[in-house]
């Protein structure tokens, strides 16, 4: 009875697993029609798929865009300094009391000088003011790094977009994986439950003893535990892709599992030369280097003159009764030309100027050990892919060869020539099998997209 009794138990452990993943299935597909409502056509998402949907919903990517944006808007303030500036003042004001000037008395030459009160009570003036730069070193210096400084931005926001994608690669995949994996432990998980049946009616008969049925027992119980962390793995690691994606963490999210396909897209060409110019990191200290380089030549500037002109138009109001102010008008007018020459500093500009060429020297440096470093990646890469291509084809071999001892021990087994332990293990030895070939598919994925990023291969629209 107490046999029968754990047989129903195990049964009744492995019975609410399966209905709890049919449930589970089932309330992913329901969740389709909401993944329509956030603008996804197919059911499930391919890594493209996410990737677009990143690129429209990420975040980051549309803080970026904002960013780009910003720095247009910074570099047409800059050279909007190019173009006529035009203000206009207005005011008015009364004497409390008047200002006196002290004149000769022209009846008297040579008596005592007389005190006249000059101005009238009341004034007011509008003034209408234009200035031109005609060179000035800073409006230069926008006019020649505008592109470079646009160029700067949109490489940044390429540089961390990049960088998204390729988190994003890496977590799709790992998220695939652990819905493989849990492929697999559910099929264990089958297979494992056959063999208590097995074990049982075999004891039943007088076959086995009850020590069979017990390891049986233990071993259902580990592959249902295991299948419980890997459903939880995948909780985890889906939330981690739905932040990357921009996606509502509440939503479903069904991703595509063709194998074969990723098994054709892993390959990769590992003749192709590494240039270090396709890499959009050194793109950016290229273009860093080019704007200090123009930053040296703007210190260097700053030893000319600035040269503007400027034209005044004032209308000026002036009456000693506050209701008359404006009846009359006394307009006048001025033009002119402005040179500011600075004549000297102290030593402030020569040593302005050796400062921006030791930092350009600094940034040329950091562009070598950069360099340098871009090579190391694509090195260590490639011999990653390398190595794990290698392994991926080992385990193939290693699946067909446990799934052949598997059967004949098993066959063996039922004919009551070897022990239930030797089963046991080799279907350990399966399983093991089929999971390190799982891994070492997905790790070669994932040094495929190292390579791609070292070769500076990831392209992306955004």
């Amino acid at each position: 009875m107490e046999l029968g009794t754990g047989i129903r138990g195990s049964l009744l452990k492995y019975g609410p697993a399966i209905l709890m993943k049919w449930i589970f299935l089932i309330c992913i597909s329901s969740g389709l029609h909401a993944q329509n409502a956030q603008g996804i056509d197919s059911d499930s998402l391919s890594v493209d798929d996410c990737i677009r949907y990143a690129m429209q919903n990420q975040p980051l990517v549309k803080q970026l865009k904002l960013n780009e944006a910003i720095t247009s808007q910074d570099i047409k303030i800059a050279l909007s300094d190019w173009l006529p500036q035009i203000n206009s003042t207005a005011g008015v004001q009364r004497y409390l009391r008047q200002p006196v000037s002290i004149f000769p008395n022209f009846s008297d030459p040579s008596g005592p000088k007389v005190q006249v009160t000059t101005g009238v009570l009341n004034n007011s003036l509008l003034s209408f003011t234009a200035t031109q730069n005609l060179f000035n070193n800073e409006v230069y210096l926008a006019g020649r790094t505008a592109k470079s400084y646009r160029l700067q931005s949109e490489q940044t926001s390429r540089s961390a977009v990049i960088e998204l994608v390729v988190e994003i690669h890496k977590a799709f995949y790992d998220v695939l994986l652990s819905h493989k994996q849990l492929e697999l432990i559910v099929d264990q998980i089958g297979r494992l439950s056959k063999s208590l049946k097995d074990a049982y009616s075999q004891y039943k008969n007088g076959a086995t003893d009850v020590i069979d049925y017990k390891r049986a027992t233990i071993a259902l119980n580990n592959a249902m535990s295991q299948e419980k962390s890997a459903q939880e793995a995948i909780n985890v690691k889906s939330s981690y892709l739905k932040q990357l994606m921009g996606f509502p963490n509440a939503k479903n999210l069904i991703l595509k599992t063709d194998l074969s396909s990723m098994e054709r897209d892993v390959m990769l060409d590992t003749l192709e030369p590494f240039n270090v110019y396709d890499r959009i990191e050194y793109q950016l200290i290229q273009t860093n280097l080019s704007l200090q380089k123009a930053n040296i030549e703007y210190n260097k500037l700053s030893l000319l003159p600035s040269l503007s002109a400027f034209a005044n138009y004032n209308i000026s109001y002036q009456s000693d009764e506050v209701s008359q102010l404006y009846k009359r008008n006394y307009p006048y007018s001025i033009v002119g030309l402005t040179l500011s020459f600075p004549v000297f500093q102290g030593t402030k500009r020569i040593h302005t100027i050796k400062k921006a060429n030791m930092q350009y020297e600094r940034l040329a440096l950091d562009t070598l050990s950069t360099r340098d470093e871009m090579n190391t990646q694509y090195v260590s890469a490639m011999a990653s892919y390398k190595s794990n291509y290698a392994t991926y084809n080992l385990t193939r071999q290693n699946i067909e060869i446990a799934q052949d001892i598997y059967n004949t021990l098993k066959l063996q087994y039922n004919q009551g020539i070897k022990s239930y332990l030797e089963v046991i293990i080799s279907e350990t030895d399966l399983m093991s099998a089929r999971i390190n070939n799982l891994n070492a598919l997905f790790m070669l994925m994932f040094s495929k997209i190292d390579v791609q990023r070292a070769l500076g291969k990831i392209s992306v629209d955004y």
